[in-house]
């Protein structure tokens, strides 16, 4: 993935460094004229250098002449997904990210993420993948590989793939290697914060620890789902319902093969024959506005469930988020078995 510093050139730059750019950059070719503190100032195109140099400026000529001094941008964590959708459905397919100091801090393009969520991604990957031994002994289960990358790089891409670039993991057993392997995240042109349990404090418990999200929306996942979940349908579906939480549901169908009988003391009312029933099992992903981290105790063991128990009991509004694409949890050996069968006929 190309680094976003690679759309960036110095105020006082000559147009011949930015066709140099232009010739590395290709069809992306668009550069974002910066200060030396990365603060935006215009942005240049090929087609801003053409008309330039028939207006009589030469490749020696200074880059600021020819910008345009007022370029579209997002701002980090305030731009309403409308509007990014907007921009991603019209002629504006890189935008710079900037922050409220109006510093770039990430370029996104249209041509290569599907949207550009306001969203930290908290991935928990700290559990020992019991059911999974011998395998886990020496190597933690997010880095058992399924097809030519690990679990949970499968998992960060996809979030990655919707302008999700604010990560968290939550990291336990044999976490020095998940540390190792990701590092900071700056190959995938996203941001990686460790959060380490000491203790081991459930599915969502180690949530508590972090104090310096970026956004309002936190989306929190266990890092063994194989999923071709469009986060950008979730995210859009918990706006429009104004969820306080919201839960991804797998659906299971049970056939009965009897008629089942409807009766009131003793008397039969009705009948189904052999009726199927569709119940909904929780998914392992979550999406939650951050003022809902006040209900998870520090230091504590806690799940999801519990979570979503306590904002019910508080009249808050949990839903759930029905998802009939493929989802897959890696925890059984059968599981890792289909997973690696899956991963070459799903279109992630």
């Amino acid at each position: 993935m190309r680094i976003y510093k690679d759309h960036l050139i110095l105020s006082g730059s000559k147009i011949k460094e930015a066709l140099l750019q232009f010739n590395e950059l290709s069809q992306d070719a668009i550069l974002f004229v910066v200060n030396l503190e990365d603060k935006l100032i215009g942005a240049l195109t090929d087609g801003d250098v053409r008309r330039g140099l028939l207006k009589g400026y030469t490749i020696e000529s200074k880059v600021d002449e020819i910008i345009q001094s007022n370029p579209r941008y997002i701002i980090k964590g305030q731009n309403s997904l409308e509007k990014i959708i907007e921009y991603r459905e019209g002629d504006f397919k890189i935008v710079p990210v900037v922050d409220e100091n109006h510093k770039i801090v990430n370029v996104i393009n249209f041509r290569k993420i599907r949207s550009y969520l306001p969203i930290d991604a908290v991935i928990m990957a700290g559990g020992r993948g019991q059911r999974l031994q011998p395998l886990t002994d020496s190597i933690p289960k997010p880095l058992l590989k399924v097809g030519d990358k690990a679990i949970m790089e499968h998992n960060l891409d996809r979030l990655a793939l919707f302008g999700i670039d604010d990560f968290w993991v939550s990291v336990k057993y044999l976490g020095e290697q998940i540390e190792n392997h990701f590092g900071e995240g700056k190959e995938k042109n996203i941001k990686i914060e460790y959060v380490w349990e000491k203790e081991a404090l459930g599915t969502i418990g180690a949530v508590s620890k972090i104090k310096n999200f970026e956004h309002d929306y936190i989306l929190i996942t266990n890092s063994d789902l194989l999923t071709n979940i469009d986060y950008e349908q979730f995210f859009l579906e918990f706006i429009k319902l104004d969820a306080d939480l919201a839960v991804l549901t797998i659906p299971y169908q049970v056939n009965i093969p009897y008629a089942v009988l409807e009766t009131n003391n003793g008397n039969v009312k009705s009948f189904r024959e052999k009726p199927t029933y569709t119940y909904y099992s929780n998914g392992g992903i979550y999406l939650i506005k951050k003022e809902m981290l006040q209900y998870i105790p520090e230091n504590t063991f806690f799940n999801a469930t519990d979570l979503m128990e306590e904002l019910i009991k508080n009249d808050l509004k949990v839903i759930s988020f029905p998802f009939s694409g493929y989802w897959l949890d890696v925890g059984k050996h059968e599981d890792f078995e289909k997973a690696h069968i899956d991963i070459h006929n799903i279109k992630f």
